[in-house]
Order: C-alpha cells, then structure tokens, then sequence
C-alpha cells in the first residue's frame, strides 16, 4: 500500500449561520498527513527490530572500517536512526515514493548541509549495510552555493576578547582568531603541540584528518602560558574545567565543545556582531589582553 499524495485539504461543519451551513477549510501539512499514514501502515515488531538493530550494528562497524571520523559516524547513524524512527520500520522496507515524499519534508524543515549528510548516511547503509546499489542523484541532488563568508575584523576580534569575562575562554578565542584555527582544532591542542624555539603550533587530525604547522603568534604564545601555568595539566592546553583547580589539572578530556560555542555566541551577542560567520579565522590580534581575570 502507497502512501496517497493527493489529499492535502479537509473540512468540518460548523454551526448554521443565517440558514446556510458553513464549509471551514482545514489545510492539513502534507508532512503531517503522510506521518500519520505511515504510523498506521507500519508497526516495527520485534523481529523486524532484531533485524534492524543488526544492520545499524553492521553500519557502524562498516563505518570504523571505511576510516570515517566520530562526527562522521555519528551523523551517518543519526540519518539511519531518523528515516527508521520515521517510518517505524527498518529502512529497506520504504518504497521509493516514500523515500522522495521523507526527502521532500526533509528539504522543507532542514538545511541543505543536513539533506545532504543524510542522503550520504543512507547511502552508505545502502551500500555497505543492505549491500544494495542506489541512484541518489535521481530522489535528491543537492544544489551548488558558493557563498563568501562574513570576515571578522581585527577591532571585532579584540572586542569579542575583551567582552569575555574568563580567561579560558578568552585565550581560546584568541588562539582560535590569531592562528586560523577551527573550533576542533583548538580544543585538542595539547602541550607538546607548541614548539617554541620555531614559534609554530603542529596541528593534528585536522580536516580530512590531515595534519600542518601553523604559525604561533607571541602574543597567543605568552597567553597560552599563562592559562597553562594555572592548571598544568600534563596533556590539554584547554582541559576539562570541571571541579577544582586540582582536578582540571589531572583532567582526561579537553574543553567540551558546546561549553566553547555557547560562550563564543554569548559574547558575540552580547557584542552586537550581526554578522552570519562569526567563527571565521581572522587576522593576528595585536592588542593585548588582561590576564589576571579569572
């Protein structure tokens, strides 16, 4: 049974007026009418789910096979995970009308950066999970944008720095402005990674799990010591802040991402910066800044 296209309108009688019965018009979004047909045709039973639950298993594994990275693995799992939980049903069961209406709804609620991570998520589960070959281009092909980002100036950098109230905070912003760093990139520096006597910062693993030297400024340099100096922590230039003094020191982890992106839209807000990229790497911030704020 396919899922009906056609139906996009429904009626309800209201209370006579002046002798004539009124007509109201409910227009009912097709993506919640499809929801609902689907939520009726297909109940996942506990086979169907054994069977599934093994091809998301064999998914992941192809996944760490191919060399994918984490971010990657876990959007590819997620766009499995998304299209299952809606449809109630393993994935290879939906038909290609379905697939095209679940795209079409996607388009309409998503980005084209998400409709395009989840075409290649399935993808892959199609080809390396069910072993099955699959003309994506035909159900969704992702338009070309080559847009220019929104630069920040210098004066911009050093007034995010010094709206920034904690001093880890502020030397990431820093280290991440004057070095061209992305936000990954500066949460997993780490100590051995400064190499003083050539002024430069070796990153690791960066895009494409490629590795560069980046120029060290001798202001980041000297404000990357000072953070360092406080906790000492053996391996993390940005550890774990979480508890004492003490235990930021003997921290495993580094700095949480969304604890970095939430200070850093903070206090671009708190700014009034209204440009749409205000993570993009600028130029070296010559000013410096006051280090004795906790």
């Amino acid at each position: 049974m396919r899922a009906k296209r056609t139906t996009i309108l429904s009626c309800s009688w209201t209370k006579p007026l002046r002798g004539r019965k009124k007509i109201k018009i409910v227009y009912t979004p097709l993506s919640v009418q499809f929801r609902a047909h689907v939520k009726r045709e297909y109940t996942m039973d506990p086979t169907e789910q054994k069977r599934f639950g093994k091809l998301y298993q064999r998914h992941l594994r192809m996944l760490k096979l191919q060399g994918k990275s984490d971010k990657t693995i876990d959007a590819y799992a997620r766009a499995v995970r998304r299209i299952s939980e809606h449809f109630d049903c393993c994935p290879d069961q939906v038909t290609l009308e379905q697939r095209e209406l679940y795209f079409a709804q996607l388009v309409e609620s998503h980005s084209w950066s998400t409709v395009k991570v989840d075409r290649n998520g399935l993808q892959f589960f199609w080809k390396h999970a069910l072993k099955r070959d699959w003309q994506w281009v035909n159900i969704v092909k992702i338009p070309k944008v080559r847009s220019l980002p929104d630069i920040l100036t210098t004066s911009e950098v050093e007034q995010l720095i010094g709206a920034t109230h904690k001093l880890r905070y502020r030397i990431f912003i820093l280290t991440t402005y004057s070095m061209g760093l992305r936000l990954s990139e500066t949460l997993a520096l780490q100590v051995g990674d400064i190499d003083a006597k050539r002024k430069q910062v070796h990153i690791r693993r960066g895009k494409g799990h490629k590795d560069r030297f980046v120029p060290l400024p001798d202001l980041t340099y000297q404000a990357l010591r000072a953070l360092w100096s406080k906790h000492r922590n053996p391996c993390w230039l940005f550890p774990n802040p979480t508890g004492s003094l003490e235990r930021v020191g003997r921290a495993k982890t580094h700095m949480a991402r969304g604890s970095a992106q939430s200070a850093m839209k903070a206090v671009v807000t708190q700014c009034g910066i209204k440009k749409k990229s205000q993570f993009i790497p600028c130029a070296i911030v010559s000013q410096p800044i006051c280090l004795k704020t906790a």
